[in-house]
């Protein structure tokens, strides 16, 4: 224990470690843009305001340029050492000193400065986004309580062999695969397969890792080792999924590879060719060139790009949407394929009773009487719905003689009379003549004296806003939506119909849903994006395939979340519409900022070449552009 102890006191030092260190960059990113910034301010009041000597005000210009572009012009250094000619911190580097070359020294300071903010805002956008997430909860149990020469011992899971048994109490996950020897439990299987309905797992029963017991305890004989369990493929599925996920390259590296090197030849012919043909000046065709080289700077997409997507991350927040990144921001404006699971994605996840069947001359309230008084000893999720339906307080010395009869239902004296509630396995058991019925849902028939009363059908109910956010994102432009998922085919049935899904697929383990994924995505890879909308441990390998995952907040578990591109903080599937709207409205903004700034530098890299536009035009084709960008980006904050 003590050793556990030191690991957790370890782990959170880690933590804060990592958290002092990121805090640090980010204060020390600000305070050099500020200081940066105030001195380049201070530079421009002695020159231009004072008039003080020129070594004076070139001197404080410098500063500011080393502070605030010192690092820039390292690394331009270091990648053409490496080789890596033609990059943004060249163009930078080059177009600033240029600028310095042809004596306009407070351009060149403020192309840097510009530059240091652009830079700033796209690091804070991921790192904002990532800070709202939870982070990941080991979904590997902590523990395994083994029994060794007849005693019992807490250890790692890893070290338990094949063949010894295991002792799992109520609340405990499954650390191991095997089979129950002992005892009988409720066993919540929804995380690995989506099942509705926890399942009773008794003597010579499979048992699976990353189950929960929910109630009794059971001794399971391990029947696989911890690396071959049920969990350790869940984990190693979601890391080979992971693997497949098409990089999303970054704009503005994919851009400057081809407009880098373009542009500086083109700069260096305008300065060099008209005075070696035409005998031009030198002076007056460097100038140009230089010019040229300034309007050139692709500031405007370096600072607007990454400030779009963050603003619309920033939006998403706002509305309990966390993007992870802007490359998914930008992937969901492709989107055309929705695939949802069912539990606690589409519905509650929680279990309410649907419909009571009355017979025999019985009422409703009569039936629901019963059947609370009876299962209000019990812990089963069935129990607890019909017990919240009936919502009155129940007098426990109304109901003795109770027993429980797993898998089947429940036996007591209710004001008297023998009550019997069940499956119709129960009834059969009992000799009760009843209705069995078809509906769709679990049924807890109720029975009293031997005489049927009727049948409360329960059922996973629908959310609220799944409806609204099918409609919604057929509106939004997604041409097509499916639905996976663990339950039943008749349930999957009813649900798609009543929230209008297009498809589904019933009965389906982890593995199969991933088959399935990959198989819509394959059909229509050409034209656009699969979005895969989960929260249990059984979607963490869905999500992590899909184009873009994204797991429900609130009941997700910390496993899916880890995997998932986006998560939502609430449980409204109607989020997702949302999500693609912002998405959708981010990408046209960065277009516009990508015409806008291509635009006016085309029109003033044309003026430039021909000696049309000076420097301060230069300034305002590199630094004016770029402000219209920005604002232009903030835009996405109101949405």
């Amino acid at each position: 224990k003590s050793h556990e102890q030191d690991v957790e006191v370890t782990e959170q030092k880690a933590e804060k470690t990592v958290k002092k260190e990121t805090d640090g960059e980010t204060k020390k990113t600000v305070l050099k843009i500020a200081v940066g910034a105030g001195i380049y301010i201070a530079a421009i009041i002695i020159g231009e305001i004072l008039k003080l000597p020129l070594p004076i005000y070139l001197a404080v210009l410098i500063i500011s340029y080393i502070i605030l572009g010192g690092d820039v012009v390292i690394k331009a250094i270091r990648n053409i050492i490496k080789g890596r000619v033609f990059d943004e911190n060249f163009l930078m580097s080059l177009s600033t000193v240029g600028a310095f070359f042809i004596g306009e020294y407070p351009e060149a300071v403020a192309v840097m400065l510009f530059y240091q903010i652009g830079e700033f805002f796209q690091s804070l956008a991921v790192r904002r986004s990532r800070k709202s997430i939870s982070e990941l909860v080991d979904i590997r149990p902590d523990s395994a309580t083994v029994i060794r020469n007849g005693r019992s011992m807490t250890v790692a899971p890893e070290t338990v062999s094949i063949g010894e048994t295991i002792t799992v109490k109520p609340g405990e996950k499954i650390p191991l695969d095997g089979i129950v020897t002992d005892g009988s439990a409720m066993i919540d299987t929804k995380a690995l397969t989506g099942e509705s309905v926890p399942k009773t797992v008794r003597e010579g029963g499979e048992i699976l890792s990353g189950s929960i017991n929910t109630n009794g305890v059971i001794s399971v004989k391990v029947t696989k080792s911890f690396g071959g369990s049920t969990v350790s493929k869940i984990i190693e599925l979601v890391e080979n999924a992971s693997s497949k996920k098409a990089p999303t390259e970054n704009f503005i590296t994919t851009f400057a590879k081809y407009y880098t090197p373009a542009v500086v030849i083109l700069a260096a012919l305008l300065a060099v060719l008209p005075p070696i043909i035409f005998n031009e000046s030198w002076t007056e065709w460097l100038h140009r060139g230089f010019v040229f080289l300034v309007i050139s700077c692709p500031c405007a997409l370096v600072i607007s790009i990454p400030l779009a997507f963050f603003g619309g991350i920033g939006a998403a927040s706002r509305h309990g949407i966390l993007i992870k990144g802007g490359n998914y921001l930008e992937a969901l404006n492709k989107a055309d394929t929705v695939v949802f699971d069912k539990t606690g994605t589409l519905t509650k996840g929680v279990f309410s009773v649907s419909k009571i069947i009355a017979e025999n001359g019985k009422s409703d309230d009569e039936i629901l009487e019963y059947a609370a008084k009876a299962e209000s000893l019990s812990n089963h999720p069935i129990a607890r719905s019909i017990t919240e339906r009936y919502g009155k307080e129940i007098d426990r010395e109304t109901v003795s003689d109770y027993e429980e009869v797993s898998g089947f239902g429940v036996k007591a004296t209710v004001n008297g009379k023998t009550a019997v509630i069940g499956n119709a396995k129960m009834m059969k058991r009992e000799n009760i003549s009843f209705t069995e019925y078809d509906d769709i849902g679990s049924k807890a028939y109720v029975a009293v004296d031997g005489k049927y009363y009727g049948c409360i059908v329960i059922c996973d109910e629908i959310k609220p806003d799944s409806e609204k956010a099918i409609a919604d994102l057929k509106k939004a432009g997604i041409k097509k939506t499916v639905m996976l998922t663990g339950d039943d085919e008749k349930i999957a049935a009813s649900v798609c119909e009543n929230i209008g899904i297009d498809e589904y697929y019933a009965q389906l383990l982890p593995d199969k849903k991933v088959e399935l994924l990959e198989k819509i995505s394959e059909e229509k890879k050409t034209y656009g994006k699969t979005v895969f909308v989960g929260d249990g441990i059984n979607d963490a390998p869905v999500l992590a395939r899909a184009d873009i995952g994204i797991a429900m907040g609130g009941i997700g578990s910390d496993a899916a979340i880890e995997a998932a591109d986006v998560v939502l903080m609430t449980d409204e599937p109607s989020k997702i519409a949302k999500a693609v709207k912002l998405a959708k409205e981010t990408k046209a903004i960065v277009i516009q900022n990508i015409i806008i700034a291509l635009g006016i530098k085309g029109i003033f890299l044309i003026l430039g070449a021909f000696g049309l536009a000076g420097m301060w035009q230069a300034v305002f084709g590199d630094v004016g552009v770029a402000l219209i960008a920005v604002l232009n980006s903030m835009r996405i904050l109101k949405k």
